[in-house]
């Protein structure tokens, strides 16, 4: 585990640590038990019978168990949000509080399962291991390169969706933003240069989205500079990007792939340099996705972009992955999804951006407390299992500029 990163002094009396004492969460019963008689029905004998139902025929497990409803926020703690290696004790209020945000917005039962890291195997099968109590799997705050590894071979062992939030919850966001964004700036996806400045789990998911959503093209930028035709030291993830990505051929550094670009998303937790900024065109977007401190501060972003979004609630434009994690697993439960696809995350991005109806430099994608937002998403991703797909979640609810 690496060096803790440097914090505030422990103040049991901060009102931060008073909301969290005790933990975040807790266990409430569904059915009554009052008497005997329903203690015989809960548990034994009556349970019995259930069980042997379950037994022959395990698709009875929807029904009559919790299962349906559930979903594990599995981590290991190797990177919670900005403070990085902290270790799973540590990444148990972040997932904790990812439970509640489940409850709280699509009425999903989140339980927080934290382990000790692990080869890329071991973890896997642990989860595994555990699946059967589950409807779905939340993979939160793995580090990169495994991550990639791990979802993709628990999306081949088990029958139930399993997402990885931190790279497809932020793509989908990151869509919804842009949808919202273009409109604003009067420019079209297909025409858009984008620069990612990160290549980690968050800079491959929304580099992918991004292009499955028809922008022009996309230059992804890492610690040591433009992904492109010149390097030759890429981890294998790097090298499917370098694939798919920069058309152009870009070389160099940061401020080289921004010369002319259209939008900055940034997800690396990286500076960039005003003088970098400067070289981009004419309306550009900026967003600075870093938390607590984004790449660019907003007030400076916003004298070289028309449309700034930071992942903070106390500046405009909140890109928050609470817009679409409660709402892919809802849909996904309802519908007895077994996988989240890619369309299903398209889906879900369209859906975010069309509850904003007349998107303003200040406004490109609802409030996380508007209660529309789960039902949305859930319906749309839920369309795609069913065929029945709603009208906000394909590019004609938004216009030309989307096309």
């Amino acid at each position: 585990m690496s060096a803790l990163p440097t914090t505030q002094p422990f103040d049991p009396a901060d009102p931060v640590f008073r909301v969290h004492e005790g933990g975040k969460l807790g266990v409430h019963a569904t059915s009554d038990l009052r008497d005997a008689a329903d203690l015989s029905l809960l548990y034994t004998p009556g349970v019995a019978q259930v069980s042997l139902a379950i037994a022959a025929d395990p698709t009875l497990a929807a029904v009559y168990t919790s299962r349906r409803n559930t979903v594990a926020v599995v981590s290991d703690g190797t990177a919670v949000l900005g403070l990085g290696d902290i270790g799973p004790l540590a990444a148990m209020p972040v997932m904790e509080g990812k439970a509640v945000l489940f409850k709280h917005f699509a009425d999903v039962d989140a339980v927080p399962v934290c382990m000790e890291t692990g080869s890329v195997e071991e973890i896997v099968d642990a989860v595994a291991r555990i699946a059967p109590t589950y409807g779905g799997i939340n993979l939160e705050d793995i580090s990169a390169p495994r991550c990639f590894e791990i979802e993709r071979r628990l999306q081949a062992r088990l029958d139930i969706p399993v997402f990885h939030d931190d790279q497809h919850g932020t793509a989908i966001v990151a869509l919804a933003a842009l949808l919202g964004a273009v409109r604003v700036v009067e420019k079209d996806l297909a025409d858009l240069t984008v620069v990612v400045s990160g290549a980690g789990a968050a800079g491959v998911a929304v580099s992918h989205i991004l292009l499955a959503a028809g922008v022009g093209d996309v230059v992804v930028v890492d610690s040591r500079g433009v992904i492109g035709p010149d390097r030759d030291d890429l981890a294998p993830h790097k090298e499917q990007l370098r694939e798919v990505t920069n058309r152009r051929g870009v070389t160099g550094s940061i401020g080289d792939a921004l010369s002319g670009a259209d939008v900055l998303v940034g997800v690396s937790g990286g500076t960039v340099a005003e003088r970098d900024l400067m070289r981009m065109a004419p309306r550009a977007i900026i967003f600075a996705l870093a938390n607590p401190d984004p790449e660019v501060h907003p007030t400076v972003a916003a004298r070289f972009a028309e449309v700034v979004a930071t992942g903070r609630s106390d500046f405009p434009n909140q890109i928050n992955n609470v817009l679409a994690f409660p709402g892919i697993f809802r849909g996904a439960l309802d519908s007895g999804a077994r996988r989240v696809t890619e369309e299903m995350k398209l889906a879900a991005a369209y859906a975010i951006a069309g509850l904003v109806d007349e998107p303003t430099a200040d406004r490109i994608v609802p409030s996380v407390f508007d209660e529309r937002v789960a039902p949305a998403v859930a319906a749309a991703v839920a369309g795609m299992v069913t065929g029945k797909v709603t009208g906000g979640a394909g590019p004609s609810r938004l216009g030309a500029t989307t096309r």
